[in-house]
């Protein structure tokens, strides 16, 4: 009976050491399956690329692109795309290729703000974006239109243009009107208010040249658009520092700087 007791031990016993042996075999391949599969390097998907501009073509403003599939342009064609970390690419046709190369850095928060900024400066040594950025004021937000001086101010698509003045020590007196003269609007700056909207003006054309009489002064302001489904902030401040909206971009700029640099 003690035999038959011990042999029942026995065989457990083995049972359950080869059991053991087979879970410590089986982690073991699982871990070097594992190192396998992270050392092997798979290629990497080149960002989406959203359209700023299109000539001739069928795409659209404000589209998103596969930035691995070619773009085919034909003769005459024209395409501006900004890639998510805000590069920005103008391609001429006759062309059939990817239309911004894949880089490793643009993964990088930290890179993608300095090449942003990089673009700003260069973008700057122009001498009619130098009057329209330099001698620009500050503005409390991207969106404000600035009516003291000439120059492109960027709108977002469906939104109503928030008119914006340096200073609201005295009240001020505005026109605005279309080139064509087909409407006009009057308002006032009250004393100690440095910003105003009207419920009644809103953009829906593209572009659109304005005249701005303010305090006496006549200054022309052309509004461009900007596709309401853009949310990346990046793109954004990449669209209005091409589009020439300096004085935005860098309020948009002065935003984010903070998010991007710690990241």
């Amino acid at each position: 009976m003690m035999f038959f007791i011990f042999l029942l031990r026995s065989k457990a016993f083995n049972v359950q050491k080869k059991w053991r042996q087979f879970l410590l075999t089986k982690n073991i391949l699982l871990s070097v399956a594992i190192l396998f599969l992270s050392s092997v390097s798979t290629p990497a998907l080149a960002d989406p690329l959203i359209v700023m501009e299109a000539r001739g073509t069928n795409f659209k403003s404000g589209a998103t692109i596969d930035g691995d599939k070619p773009i085919q342009l034909a003769e005459g064609e024209r395409l501006t795309v900004i890639r998510t970390d805000g590069v920005t690419v103008t391609i001429k046709g006759p062309f059939n290729g990817i239309a911004i190369p894949k880089q490793a850095s643009s993964n990088d928060p930290k890179n993608a703000f300095s090449a942003l900024l990089a673009n700003r400066d260069a973008r700057t040594n122009s001498i009619g974006v130098i009057r329209a950025g330099f001698e620009a004021k500050e503005i409390p937000d991207p969106w404000y239109i600035d009516v003291s001086r000439n120059g492109v101010r960027c709108v977002l698509e469906g939104s109503k243009p928030t008119f914006w003045r340096p200073s609201k020590d005295t009240g001020s007196d505005l026109t605005i009107l279309p080139i064509d003269k087909s409407f006009q609007i009057k308002a006032q700056f009250d004393k100690g208010i440095d910003a105003i909207y009207f419920n009644e003006l809103q953009i829906n054309n593209t572009n659109i040249f304005f005249k701005f009489i303010f305090e006496d002064q006549e200054y022309s302001i052309q509004m461009i658009l900007i596709p309401k489904d853009i949310s990346n902030e990046l793109v954004l401040s990449a669209w209005m520092i091409e589009k020439g909206c300096v004085q935005q971009a860098d309020a948009l700029i002065k935003k984010i700087k903070f998010a991007y640099e710690t990241k």
